[in-house]
């Protein structure tokens, strides 16, 4: 792939090890990064993670001025209420996968309507950290067919 993945991680990731670890595991996020980079071998992978809002927009907009071959994308709590970010997913051209370390629909209602589900290729939800290996994988597997 010569175009780079992008790895998108939103609000309270940057919490990951320490934040609820009964349901998100023990898994720091940087430990998720390399993970995501040791799945992508020889391609490249632009990850990032951040609490607002804006900057997942910014990045979903330079993956798309950027030709990148895909997008997984983690918008945590976003997930339920961020009209602008599935907007912004609405251009990406390529495939978008939509990943939960919980299984969304196992948890409390307010929980079980994605908007980002409307706009993603694939969704992938509930394996864990080791989701995220899946997703760099299955993205290979999405842009080389």
């Amino acid at each position: 792939m010569p175009h780079p993945i992008y790895v998108l991680n939103g609000p309270n990731l940057n919490r990951l090890g320490k934040r609820e670890p009964e349901i998100y595991g023990h898994t720091t996020l940087a430990e998720v990064e390399a993970m995501c980079r040791d799945a992508a071998g020889d391609s490249e992978i632009v990850f990032h993670q951040s609490n607002r809002e804006y900057e997942l927009v910014d990045w979903i907009h330079e993956a798309i001025d950027q030709s990148a071959a895909g997008i997984i994308i983690n918008p945590a709590g976003l997930t339920f209420t961020s009209v602008p970010i599935m907007d912004a997913l609405k251009m990406f051209p390529g495939p978008i996968i939509e990943l939960h370390i919980s299984n969304i629909h196992r948890r409390e209602a307010v929980y079980h309507n994605s908007l980002m589900s409307k706009v993603a290729t694939a969704v992938i939800a509930g394996l864990g950290p080791k989701g995220y290996r899946t997703a760099v994988r299955a993205m290979g597997d999405l842009v080389d067919a």
